[in-house]
């Protein structure tokens, strides 16, 4: 990967009027500020369908998109809806918050109203697309469907035929709602057409788009549904032991895949999902690539204290993958709980990994400290998990602070932000990538997501004109000096 920099923005925190950034101007806007501040990449996170908690990391699918980037003034202009199907809606009154409630109960059925004008004028388009994404739109299509019959319970708490895919239970209810399963497919239909013309837009300016996939889905999705077979029998799910994000342990509540069963199929669900992920972005980081190697496995009922390390799948699975996509361009997040033979998995596998300036300063010799680090690394002032960069030097021991002051100098509030921008921009890491709440030098009112807190995350969004003329130019300025200025301007 070649050097450069670049801005760690979800679209759901673009501003829009319509309660969540979406695919639409704003988006455009944001490719053209990112271009005059020679900027080379735009990070988002996972794009899949969320559930309860709204998390982009326990999506309802691992293929489909999150029909709420889909943008309605851009289907207007298509014609297929009109301004006054959405205009006098209320999507939320806080426009620095998504407001998912509102969004639920009125997203979807505004995209309904594009499905007839859109099936008349894309029907070969439409055609086209089931055919190529055949082995997933129909079970996350149908999935949906049946999710609102149930009333959004659980898929475990359905009727006990469609629970176990009973083939003539499924044949009915695929007659039954057979229109109502095609307008989830022309959904994501939508969503792909908007996508790739920014993408393309993106490209065009020398931007390259860094997905994020998470290694696991939620135990409430399509593929726990549909294939059962890809996952442990005996209701074990996935969390962390004790550290730096959380002093006790994580319960994520994911279930974990049967590797034995992924080996024997050579690994194909795995190879099916990068080609579709390296289909949709330039780059991919792999959230938790180190469950890879060994993954914490909490047992039915019980707690992170009752965790235990087991192995994975290792290189088998990327050599693997290397084999349907030489050279995949992958970053790997290899933080937590990082030992030796995690160690020796990344070198195996060749991926950068990340390096986060909040983990640099409580001892002497991290290897997060910019002088330890590898040219194949992607450096972070910090991650969606972290606090802002402002509030974390606001909380953080005295101790840190010194050896932190030791290391960049005599710093306060109004610089910090700043001068670990520029920590990270002067660095040997290929890659340099800021989030946007700290360009903007915010406080911990913008952070997106607490680790150890289940509700009420994943909500910061943008102001209109934020990341204005000003911090264009000072981006653009450091990243003239220190050599990542993109071939694109």
């Amino acid at each position: 990967m070649k050097r450069g920099s670049g801005i760690l923005l979800h679209i759901s925190s673009l501003p829009s009027p319509y309660g969540i950034g979406t695919l639409g101007k704003a988006a455009y806007d944001f490719v053209d500020s990112l271009y005059a501040a020679k900027q080379s990449y735009w990070q988002v996170l996972p794009c899949m369908p969320t559930g309860y908690a709204d998390s982009p990391y326990s999506g309802t699918s691992a293929f489909a998109y999150n029909p709420y980037f889909i943008d309605f003034d851009l289907l207007t202009e298509d014609g297929l809806l009109k301004k006054s199907d959405y205009s006098h809606l209320n999507f939320g009154q806080d426009k620095t918050c998504v407001d998912y409630e509102a969004l639920f109960h009125l997203k979807n059925d505004v995209l309904k109203k594009a499905y007839p004008a859109g099936l008349e004028k894309y029907p070969h388009e439409f055609a086209a697309f089931k055919f190529e994404n055949s082995g997933w739109l129909f079970d996350y299509a149908l999935f949906v469907v049946l999710k609102k019959h149930f009333h959004y319970l659980p898929y475990r708490q359905w009727d006990q035929c469609i629970v176990e895919r009973e083939p003539a239970a499924i044949m009915e209810v695929t007659r039954k709602y057979e229109r109502e399963i095609e307008i989830v497919q022309f959904t994501q239909f939508l969503y792909e057409r908007q996508w790739f013309a920014l993408k393309d837009y993106a490209n065009g300016k020398g931007i390259q788009l860094i997905g994020d996939i998470p290694i696991y889905v939620s135990a409430d999705s399509a593929e726990t549904w549909a294939h059962p077979e890809y996952f442990v029998k005996d209701g074990s799910i996935a969390g962390t032991p004790p550290d730096y994000f959380c002093d006790e342990g994580q319960l994520w509540g994911n279930p974990l895949y049967d590797w034995d069963y992924m080996r024997e199929h050579d690994y194909e669900w795995w190879v099916r999902r990068m080609q579709r992920s390296l289909h949709l972005y330039d780059i991919l980081r792999i959230d938790h690539f180190r469950g890879f190697e060994a993954y914490f496995r909490i047992p039915r009922g019980g707690s992170p204290k009752d965790g235990e390390w087991v192995k994975g799948p290792g290189g088998a699975l990327f050599d693997a993958i290397k084999t349907a996509l030489p050279m995949p361009p992958i970053i790997a997040e290899d933080l937590g709980a990082i030992d030796d033979n995690v160690k020796g998995f990344l070198d195996y596998c060749g991926f950068p990994g990340l390096k986060v300036l909040q983990f640099a300063f409580d001892e002497q010799d991290s290897f997060y400290l910019p002088h330890n680090y590898p040219r194949n690394s992607v450096v972070y002032t910090g991650t969606h998990d972290n606090d802002t960069t402002l509030h974390w030097f606001q909380t953080i021991r005295p101790e840190t602070r010194k050896f932190l002051e030791d290391y960049i100098g005599k710093t306060n509030e109004g610089d910090v932000v700043g001068k670990l921008i520029r920590l990270a921009m002067m660095s040997v890491a290929d890659i340099s990538i800021i989030p946007m709440q700290d360009l903007l030098g915010l406080g911990g009112e913008a952070r997106m997501n607490y680790p150890s807190k289940a509700l009420g995350n994943w909500k910061w969004r943008m102001k209109k004109g934020a990341f204005g003329r000003k911090q264009v130019e000072w981006l653009r300025t450091e990243t003239e000096i220190y050599g990542r200025a993109g071939n694109n301007c």
